[in-house]
This record gives structure tokens, sequence and C-alpha cells, in this order.
């Protein structure tokens, strides 16, 4: 887990206010007892995990495509190539949406806008460290053009099937 205190106050802000703006049925579904917290979310969400990627094209037509997901500092990166169709997407239109569904277990779901990170951005560093620590080779040796983006969420929803059985199967939690 790379978050902070401060990353996880303002995750779990989000978190609150996304479900509060939530629809009846949704909340039905995701209700208290299958709700995550920042903290869980957080330690359920390390290492790689596959994102479905909502892009939208010039025609306003979606786009899903699936990318290597890491969730770093409280929210998603991913990585493509700047000849990827998305990538072409993300420098026009930058609103993304993406989910993490691991089988009936656990659902992640947000919207909000591609940040395509620099080696200006503070977490630059960090971020290509975790990326080439997983990978055992830095992103930026993929190819000519490799892009690596953060989601900036402005709404994001966590959905376990069953809470205490999930949090307790994958470790996260108390003891």
């Amino acid at each position: 887990m790379y978050e902070t205190a401060a990353e996880l106050a303002a995750l779990q802000r989000l978190l609150d206010d996304s479900h509060g703006r939530a629809t009846e049925h949704l909340r039905g579904i995701i209700n208290d007892t299958r709700t995550l917290s920042a903290a869980e979310l957080a330690g359920l969400l390390t290492g790689m995990k596959v994102l479905a990627l909502g892009t939208v094209t010039a025609r306003c037509e979606p786009r899903v495509s699936a990318v290597d997901g890491h969730f770093i500092h409280g929210t998603w990166t991913w990585s493509t190539s700047g000849s990827a169709a998305k990538a072409r997407h993300l420098a026009q239109r930058t609103a993304v949406s993406v989910a993490h569904i691991d089988h009936e277990d656990l659902g992640v779901f947000a919207h909000g806008n591609a940040q395509q990170l620099s080696q200006a951005d503070p977490l630059w560093d960090e971020t290509l460290a975790h990326w080439t620590a997983h990978y055992g080779s830095s992103p930026l040796a993929w190819g000519d053009d490799i892009r690596i983006y953060r989601l900036a969420a402005r709404w994001l929803v966590g959905y376990a099937a069953d809470r205490e059985l999930l949090l307790r199967s994958r470790g996260v939690g108390p003891a």
C-alpha cells in the first residue's frame, strides 16, 4: 500500500460522496454491508489488477479495452502505447470509466478523467519504480511512446458481495 493517511481520508470522502450520489438501485446492491472503505480498498487492490477502461471516440462512441491497473496513492494508474486507439481518445477526450471486477466477490467502479503522467509529476519516480519492480523492466523500455496515466476520479464505489469473507480471505483488516 502506498496510501498516506491524507490520501486515505480523501479517498474515503470520495467513496462516501459517490455512494451518497448513487441511484437508489445501486445503493440497494452496494448497501452498508457490502460497501468497502478506503483502507479496505487500498489493502485489496495491491499488485496488478485487470481494468476495463472505457474511452470515447470522436463520434462519441464508447470503447472498452483491458489494461493493467495499479492502485497507487488512492487511485488507478495504467499504461498504453501512444499508437493505441485509447491513447488517441485520451489525447482529445480525457473522460474515462474504469472497472475492476473480481468474479462476484469484488467490484470497483469509477468515473473521472485520465491524466497523463510526466517526469514533472511529483509521483512520477515512485509510480515508475512500482511498475518497474512489478514487471522487472521499466514500462518506458516497452516501446518508443509509452504513456502512463492516473485516474482523477470524480465518482468511485467499491463493492464486496460478502465483505467480511472477502476481507478475511484476502488478509485485509484486523487479524
